[in-house]
């Protein structure tokens, strides 16, 4: 399986927020944002005017690495979401966040999304009873999303649990701390998805 093995921190100083790659340390001092807030080489610092087409593609990356994605994947949930009704970059990013990996990130039940992806390819974690350890796995509405029994024993899991637990929980995801368990009550609305990325800037670079 591809995946983006660099320095995770220079996407955050290079698309100039945190995109929350590194768990816990995003939200302390050490972050790299709040000690380097600039990109990242030797021309990190110097003013740079983009053309609407670097805008656009700024736009793209930002959420693709935001949620882990590459290219060819993010491709086929852009396409997905054209199909479904609606705003098509509002069901991309709808898309994105009903991920298995980022539903569990946004649980507490890691500490970001990369360690949510190794613990589901580790049959972690359960969708409405059944072990499921497909990262890209797309819950929909009523799924209950489980720590498996075997896995609440584990050391790791229970280190995760109790840094990231007391993590604010979106308000689409119903979580029991005490059983490790959630419900999906419904997929989110755009104002309820705390990426800031104009949308529309990547409908508008795939469609040309």
């Amino acid at each position: 399986m591809a995946r983006y093995t660099g320095a995770v921190c220079r996407q955050c100083r290079r698309e100039g927020q945190k995109l929350f790659l590194k768990g816990e340390k995003c939200y302390s001092e050490k972050c790299a944002i709040v000690k380097r807030e600039y990109a990242p080489g030797q021309h990190g610092r110097g003013r740079k005017k983009e053309s609407e087409y670097g805008i656009q593609l700024r736009a793209k990356q930002k959420a693709k690495r935001y949620y882990g994605v590459l290219e060819s994947q993010f491709r086929k949930y852009f396409d997905m979401a054209e199909r479904r009704e609606g705003r098509t970059g509002e069901n991309l990013l709808r898309v994105l966040e009903s991920r298995l990996d980022n539903v569990v990130y946004r649980l507490g039940f890691a500490s970001s999304r990369a360690e949510a992806r190794q613990l589901v390819l580790h049959g972690h974690y359960t969708v409405n009873g059944k072990k499921v350890n497909i990262p890209s796995f797309l819950v929909k509405a009523g799924d209950v999303i489980a720590v498996s029994e075997k896995s609440r024993s584990s050391e790791k899991i229970k280190t995760v649990v109790e840094t990231c637990g007391a993590r604010p929980v979106p308000v689409w995801l119903d979580k029991n701390g005490d059983a490790l368990t959630a419900t999906i009550t419904r997929l989110p609305n755009r104002d309820e998805i705390d990426l800031d990325v104009p949308e529309h800037l990547i409908v508008e670079l795939y469609s040309k």
